[in-house]
């Protein structure tokens, strides 16, 4: 039977990091460059990608995982899934026999492709993807309008399911909120898969995120909820009379622990002296509250520092101060956080358990980038699709390098 949790509030000391990367803020950070693996051209062939509304990034459903040095990548335009070698060998296709065009009645002359495998449920792709230890690759779908489902009571709308299918296309189901042929989850938020083979699928809902942790099998063992009312909240300052504005930003489950991290970005609103109107609300902190699924409660948090970024106006300079982006967890315990820069990305590594921190900067072109998508490997490389006038490009960053001259 699975396991529903609502946490609730809960007093803790703050962990201090001390960083390893640098010992001062005028220490600069170190830049790690990308190894560019293989381009993409656009189009509907096997091995191009469709990137027709690429003006307008909210409506791309299109990403990337890596396992084992071989790629993953989701073209939710064309609707299909293109496996790669790290040399750009496609090696076999997954497509919406209902959607796929270049698929047409069949497998097409002169396809480079090994093995083509055809989709018969009526879902559209929608761009998360995760693929365990068994090569079962993990991918969230939208169903069809008639098999939607309006929760008034909570005001949300049950839309989404995960695709499950095997590299050799011989396992194909769906796995919903109960597990295989479920009720569709909410809007889902990330897609992981822990060491385990286990599936954890993220949602998000009217006041925080809803997890669903599935076995091996896809049956549903554990049903989190965790609301911003729920997390832990920062100790008051002297004279402090408001509360922090908590957002709940994402949850990432451990690779073999049942395990959650919950990453909480705090605010603090700032009012007019004057007239007491609010003038601002301004980012305080960011924590990651590790939390044992199991029994419901909380561990010691981490602090996460802040991603700062100098901007030079006149003669003054500013400094930004911005949460990062959970992006995932490592095999080896390292939680990794990213965010975008007017040079590329800042990259954060920490591990809890010895607190140490690491920070890198990757460069990107931003300015003839089109669409970006990173992904996170259990063994600590990110990888991205990077989507440009041209073509799209696959790269990765060996961070994992890094990591491993730590350890």
């Amino acid at each position: 039977m699975a396991k529903i949790f609502r946490f609730t509030k809960i007093a803790f000391v703050f962990v201090a990091i001390c960083s390893i990367s640098s010992c001062s803020k005028n220490d600069s950070v170190q830049t790690v460059d990308a190894d560019v693996l293989f381009s993409l051209n656009y189009g509907n062939f096997e091995n191009q990608m469709n990137l027709f509304d690429i003006t307008d990034v909210g409506t791309i459903c299109s990403s990337l995982a890596m396992r084992d040095g071989f790629f993953y990548i989701v073209n939710g335009e064309s609707q299909k899934i293109m496996s790669f070698n790290s040399y750009g060998d496609i090696l076999s296709l997954y497509y919406g026999v209902d959607h796929y065009s270049g698929a047409k009645a069949g497998i097409p002359e002169h396809s480079t492709a090994s093995i083509w495998h055809p989709v018969n449920f009526p879902f559209q792709f929608c761009g998360n993807i995760a693929v365990d230890k068994r090569k079962y690759m993990y991918l969230s779908c939208l169903v069809p309008r008639d098999r939607r489902e309006m929760d008034d009571k909570e005001n949300l709308l049950y839309s989404h399911v995960i695709l499950r299918v095997s590299s050799d296309g011989s396992t194909l189901d769906y796995i919903g909120q109960q597990g295989p042929g479920g009720t569709p989850f909410p809007f889902i938020k990330n897609v992981y898969v822990t060491e385990n083979d286990e599936l954890v699928v993220v949602c998000t809902v009217t006041d925080g995120l809803r997890v669903f942790w599935f076995s091996s099998n896809g049956f549903l063992k554990y049903k989190i909820f965790v609301g911003s009312k729920d997390v832990p909240l920062l100790s008051k300052d002297e004279g402090q009379t408001e509360d922090y504005h908590i957002t709940i930003e994402n949850a990432v489950p451990d690779s073999y622990r049942h395990r959650l991290y919950v990453k909480a970005d705090y605010y603090l609103p700032s009012y007019d002296a004057e007239s007491k109107a609010l003038s601002s609300i301004d980012f305080i902190s960011s924590v990651v509250h590790p939390m044992d699924v199991e029994n419901g409660t909380y561990s010691s948090f981490v602090d996460i520092p802040a991603s700062e970024e100098v901007v030079s106006e006149d003669f003054n300079k500013i400094i930004y101060r911005m949460p990062y982006d959970f992006i995932g967890s490592t095999k080896n315990g390292w939680l990794f956080f990213a965010t975008k820069t007017l040079e590329g990305f800042a990259v954060q590594m920490v591990h809890p358990e010895t607190q140490y921190v690491i920070k890198r900067n990757f460069v990107v072109d931003h300015k003839n980038t089109l669409f970006y998508s990173l992904s996170l490997s259990p063994e600590g490389i990110i990888s991205a699709i990077l989507a440009d006038k041209e073509n799209v490009k696959v790269v990765w960053w060996r961070t994992d390098n890094i990591i491993e001259s730590v350890s």
